[in-house]
């Protein structure tokens, strides 16, 4: 984001665009999403059919997903992993740049997508390990907690030595209020 701000500013303010900020940005938003998969799928934030897997059994769910992770999901991954790989040895090979007035090197951003896809492939692993857990416990082990805002507010507010105990809890206490109204919000929004 400060790349595009400071794009805009030297493109209206001081009437002095660059070329290479578009490409530079496409890379790393592009890097940013690629990375985000493995993310999403620990989390389980990917999209799915729940108005049937909902319903199921969690031993049921267990199988359904370890099925479809071993037919679908580590075919396909490691296929986009391998096929990653050797785009990206074949830009490093050539050295291949962007085509533009100041070129910038292509290969490194490439490399992201065999990363990408192996970092991916390690959390399908973990998934289905989840898999075999669930069929033989009959449950789903427990997700790991993500950090959400509120703890970070907490955490800031208890390590400021310029705010007394009193104006630490209200300013909390104001902070979960806000947090929950716009959980209220976020949740009338969905139906």
């Amino acid at each position: 984001m400060l790349v595009v701000c400071g794009e805009v500013f030297k493109r209206y303010a001081l009437n002095a665009p660059t070329a290479w900020i578009y490409d530079a940005n496409n890379m790393m938003y592009g890097t940013l999403f690629m990375m985000c998969g493995a993310y999403a799928l620990c989390q389980d934030g990917h999209v799915r059919g729940d108005f049937l897997y909902g319903s199921m059994k969690p031993r049921t769910q267990a199988t359904l997903d370890l099925i479809l992770f071993v037919a679908f999901f580590l075919p396909g991954v490691s296929a986009l992993t391998w096929a990653g790989w050797t785009y990206f040895q074949e830009s490093l090979a050539m050295h291949e740049h962007t085509f533009n007035a100041t070129p910038l090197p292509l290969y490194p951003f490439k490399f992201v997508i065999p990363l990408a896809g192996s970092i991916v492939l390690l959390q399908g692993i973990a998934e289905i390990l989840r898999c075999i857990v669930c069929l033989r416990t009959g449950a789903w082990t427990p997700r790991l907690k993500d950090v959400e805002e509120m703890d970070v507010v907490e955490e800031q507010l208890k390590g400021s030595t310029h705010v007394d105990e009193a104006d630490r809890r209200d300013a909390i206490e104001r902070a979960h209020a806000i947090d929950e109204a716009a959980r209220q919000r976020g949740a009338g929004a969905g139906t």
